[in-house]
């Protein structure tokens, strides 16, 4: 279990302590609950003198899921680990769906809004709602944490694989050549292209080797789009023969391998489109931003022989890692859901419309996707219910525990424990 964020009275952040502790505070009534996740307590006094120790915010951005990770620079321990998964495929998806509704409108002649051509302008460094919602959701995360936490300072992994670097290998000789990061980058960038497999036998879940598609004895270069991997025996088998003298047999792979040699890492690539937007965001905070590469990332993980998670990712990111301590951390796992939708008109499978909803959200005090408990005194559902609630204007509430959907619970026995914030959290 990460550590609990502590603030005192006037809502500065102190050192992160132990549950135990934070248990023993509430207990004796020193302390209340100020959020649940992350959870955090506030003290019921001013503590303007304590010694606070600096923590570094670390980030491992990622296509679907980033890591985050709370480091102790002079210790090395982690206090918080968290897991945060976007919504950027849920957004295309539902943009995709949104313009397929509007083109078969059109094509019917029935009602439709009036297409929109070059009547819009893009401010600079506009970047489409699937990739924005990745940066907004870090962004928003970072504020969070920064009011709980003594946060002084930020690393982000600003590129997966150094792309440059794997295009012209005598970028910078020394360092990346014959130094400790010395093939990190072009072995893991590589391994998630061709999906960790032989690219001409397809074996997996054994060492493989990187092997070039044109060989070096015949004129081919160390370039990224010239290198894939194969098993022990097939780079044995190939030798120096070029590609289309060893696949002559097979044209249908020779020309998959080739094709899939010049394709970019779909995931590398929204990465790489949102990276500069997400390092302006962090650097307005004005803290120091450190920023490394995902090879440096491996290969500080593989020193410490930890394994492969998204927040231990996150941990080893940037030359400022310490040894780190992990003892005990579990992280928070965090997906975006959203807001909900804005529509205000409901529409069936082909776009006419069914329901209509009201501008009035909040009832009685709440709103659905809250966390609440109630306390059922009587009746038929006498009992004590955690859950997310479904709100009504009539003040009968549905709530979604974890042993399932219970209807008809009147607003009076309902207390809040967490609102709504467009997100869900799990250990």
């Amino acid at each position: 279990m990460s550590k609990v964020f502590v603030l005192d009275t006037e809502k500065r952040p102190l050192n992160p302590i132990h549950s135990a502790q934070a248990r023993q505070l509430l207990r004796n009534k020193k302390a209340a609950v100020f959020r649940r996740f992350p959870f955090t307590i506030i003290l019921k006094e001013s503590r303007p003198d304590a010694s606070v120790s600096e923590l570094r915010l670390k980030i491992d951005p990622g296509a679907k899921v980033t890591g985050i990770a709370l480091v102790n620079d002079s210790t090395g321990e982690v206090v918080f680990a968290a897991e945060l998964k976007h919504r950027g495929f849920a957004i295309r998806d539902a943009i995709n769906s949104r313009r397929q509704l509007r083109r078969g409108r059109r094509a019917r002649k029935t009602r439709y809004r009036q297409p929109r051509l070059l009547n819009r302008t893009r401010p600079p460094g506009w970047l489409p709602p699937s990739l924005q919602s990745r940066v907004d959701n870090i962004k928003t995360l970072v504020d969070k944490l920064r009011r709980f936490a003594p946060i002084t300072a930020i690393s982000q992994e600003l590129v997966r694989f150094d792309m440059q670097l794997m295009r012209n290998p005598d970028i910078q000789g020394n360092e990346y050549q014959q130094g400790t990061l010395q093939g990190f980058e072009t072995r893991e960038y590589l391994l998630e292209k061709w999906n960790r497999e032989c690219a001409y036998c397809g074996i997996k879940d054994i060492p493989l080797q990187i092997e070039h598609i044109h060989p070096r004895a015949k004129g081919g270069s160390n370039s990224i789009t010239n290198l894939t991997l194969s098993c022990e025996k097939c780079n044995i088998k190939k030798g120096t023969k070029d590609i289309k003298e060893f696949l002559k047999k097979d044209p249908s792979r020779q020309e998959l391998i080739l094709k899939q040699s010049k394709r970019p890492l779909a995931d590398a690539a929204a990465v790489n489109t949102t990276r500069f937007a997400l390092l302006n965001a962090l650097k307005a905070t004005g803290l120091t931003v450190e920023t490394g590469s995902g090879g440096l990332t491996k290969f500080n993980r593989s020193q410490q022989n930890l394994s492969k998670t998204h927040w231990l990712d996150a941990a080893c990111v940037g030359k400022s890692t310490p040894i780190l301590n992990i003892k005990g951390i579990k992280p928070l796992l965090i997906t975006a859901n959203g807001h909900g939708t804005r529509q205000m008109c409901g529409t069936d499978r082909f776009g006419f419309p069914t329901r209509h909803r009201t501008n009035k959200q909040i009832h009685f005090g709440f709103q659905t996707g809250d966390i609440i408990k109630a306390i059922v005194t009587n009746g038929k559902k006498v009992g004590v219910y955690i859950g997310r609630v479904l709100c009504r204007a009539t003040g009968s509430f549905d709530i979604s525990t974890n042993a399932g959907r219970v209807s008809g619970i009147s607003h009076k026995y309902c207390s809040p424990i967490h609102k709504k914030d467009g997100y869900s959290y799990a250990f």
